[in-house]
């Protein structure tokens, strides 16, 4: 059966992205076909379209890698996701090679990211494998108030923070720290306070950090007020006064700037554990040699293994994590306005675009 696509595909980043159609034939063996509910737009589309940032496959190419949507048709070998509610793995990893094997799919070098390696959710539909697909309870998901379209940016803003979390350790009565609270920090704020940590927020936008009050975050400070030194004293204080440790913070840097990320590395203790979360072709200057200090750690997280989407979507089912008031959905037909709002910080939710 032949199928019609519709894309806006990015062309250049001179260009407006231009609304295509395709025409293609059934999935292939082990793969679906995705009718697209959602679609996210991330800081990582905005750099592909305005900051220079390459993607991997070259253009055209419809961008998106936040995605929800209904299976509409299977390849061989997975028909059991056929009319499935699911959502698509920001980043696909191959589930074969050698060091998937080893639970390191982050790293696999045959992994796919929808727009980026292969055109992506700015469309009507998008063919994936079935290998890593997240299923959604639909009913569940109106339970909390929420439609599939809502869950697209879980893919992202969601589940990367979670595996974050994971990878830091998140226990109950840690101090967790979150630099930059965006779309993806403000979910990180959300996760740390879910998994029993007392959570600093941190930024320039002091509505950004307002709006976390009731979502977790039990200090605020903005950084454009209050830095360096004085930055962490407000932090040990606050430790103190909550009977928690002055070693072993957790620290998420997800502002995706320098810096943000110069501001998160100063607030290193000793044992303290850096993730660095946001992305930016900034360059900043440290004196590396903390880390030996503190016997800190700074680990990197790239996307999310498929493993971390069921328990990350399962905070949401719980209403342990609230979607609703971070996002805001557009018709697709207005990406370039959105892209050009977002990009002029003038859109504060995350914006979900809908075929």
């Amino acid at each position: 059966m032949t199928y019609t696509i519709k894309r806006w595909e990015m062309r250049s980043a001179d260009e407006p992205l231009v609304e295509t159609e395709a025409n293609v034939e059934g999935p292939a063996e082990g793969r679906v076909l995705v009718r697209v509910a959602g679609c996210g737009v991330c800081h990582t589309d905005l750099g592909f379209y305005y900051d220079g940032v390459r993607t991997r496959h070259e253009l055209p190419l419809a961008l998106g890698h936040e995605i929800s949507g209904t299976v509409v048709a299977t390849g061989s070998g997975a028909e059991d996701w056929q009319d499935a509610a699911v959502i698509i793995p920001a980043v696909m990893p191959c589930g074969q090679c050698d060091v998937c094997e080893r639970g390191m799919g982050n790293i696999c070098t045959r992994q796919l990211m929808p727009g980026n390696d292969m055109h992506g959710g700015f469309a009507s539909h998008i063919e994936v494998p079935a290998h890593g697909l997240c299923r959604v309870d639909e009913q569940r998901l109106a339970a909390v108030g929420l439609e599939l379209a809502d869950v697209s940016v879980l893919a992202d803003a969601v589940t990367t923070p979670y595996q974050s979390a994971a990878q830091l350790d998140i226990q109950p009565g840690d101090l967790a720290i979150v630099v930059g609270v965006g779309g993806v920090g403000g979910y990180a704020v959300q996760i740390a306070s879910a998994m029993g940590a007392k959570v600093v927020a941190i930024d320039v936008v002091q509505e950004k950090l307002e709006g976390l009050v009731d979502y977790g975050a039990d200090l605020i400070l903005n950084s454009g007020e209050i830095s360096g030194r004085d930055l962490k004293k407000a932090v040990k204080t606050f430790a103190k006064e909550n009977g928690l440790r002055q070693t072993e913070w957790k620290i998420f840097e997800c502002s995706g700037t320098g810096p943000g990320q110069k501001t998160a590395y100063g607030l290193l203790t000793f044992g303290a554990r850096l993730a660095v979360v946001g992305f930016t072709m900034d360059k900043v200057e440290i004196r590396l040699s903390n880390l030996m200090a503190f016997h800190a750690q700074a680990v990197g997280n790239w996307g999310c293994l498929p493993e971390y989407y069921p328990p990350a979507l399962e905070l949401v089912l719980d209403g342990r994590i609230s979607m609703k008031p971070f996002i805001r959905q557009f018709p697709l037909a207005q990406i370039n306005e959105v892209f050009r709002a977002s990009h002029a910080h003038e859109i504060e939710q995350r914006p979900v675009m809908v075929p």
